[in-house]
């Protein structure tokens, strides 16, 4: 998932993306997608954080049985 922020040019909401050492920025047009974007990049943080979580559990478990 891009990262959001300010262009510096504009200063719009933009997507940002790195490609071969250049960043690019698109605009965001609309205030809601720009909203939905932030919800979504923190609900796959927390999913990302309970998944690793849940792993390294999983790796003491097998440890204990081995």
């Amino acid at each position: 998932m891009s990262d959001v922020a300010k262009c510096p040019t504009c200063g719009s909401y933009s997507k940002i993306k790195v490609k071969e050492g250049e960043t690019t920025y698109q605009a965001v047009q609309d205030e809601e997608a720009f909203k939905k974007i932030q919800q979504l990049k923190k609900a796959m943080d927390k999913f990302k954080m309970k998944a690793d979580q849940l792993e390294k559990e999983l790796e003491e478990l097998k440890l204990k049985h081995s």
